[in-house]
């Protein structure tokens, strides 16, 4: 054996006869670009559930009269406000892009290795460029 993985891998059965356990992944051991990106695709998701919610309060402050929408303008006006309505943004963005590589694979394309490692930066590029755009009209 030369490492503590190989010694993992042997087992006994229930006869006590010795067995290989199955190899999987684990985060110790392997965590890679995809992986990364997967879980980003579902922190994105949680994080456009906590942007809808503020969402809905712009909806309810913006119908329920001035003194509200001021109260809520003045939130989003203050740097944490600004930096949660980035981060929202380039949580959809991010989000969208992803999901548009999932639909294509729902399709039985893009599977090859290099394939999905170009796209992985191709969705990293046009979340940066669309989030960039986004911010450059609201701000005009």
């Amino acid at each position: 054996m030369t490492d503590i993985r190989d010694a993992q891998r042997i087992g006994r059965a229930s006869d006590g006869r010795l067995i290989e356990r199955p190899l999987s992944g684990h985060l110790s051991v392997y965590i890679n670009f995809d992986m990364v990106m997967s879980v980003g695709h579902r922190v994105t998701g949680c994080a456009i559930a906590v942007g809808t919610i503020v969402m809905v309060w712009f909806l309810v402050a913006l119908a329920s009269g001035p003194a509200a929408y001021d109260t809520f303008s003045w939130w989003m006006r203050t740097p944490i406000g600004y930096l949660a309505l980035f981060g929202w943004s380039a949580a959809l963005w991010y989000h969208y892009c992803v999901g548009v590589r999932h639909l294509i694979w729902d399709s039985g394309r893009m599977y090859d290795k290099h394939v999905v490692e170009r796209s992985n930066l191709v969705i990293l590029a046009a979340t940066a460029v669309l989030v960039v755009l986004t911010w450059l009209v609201v701000l005009a």
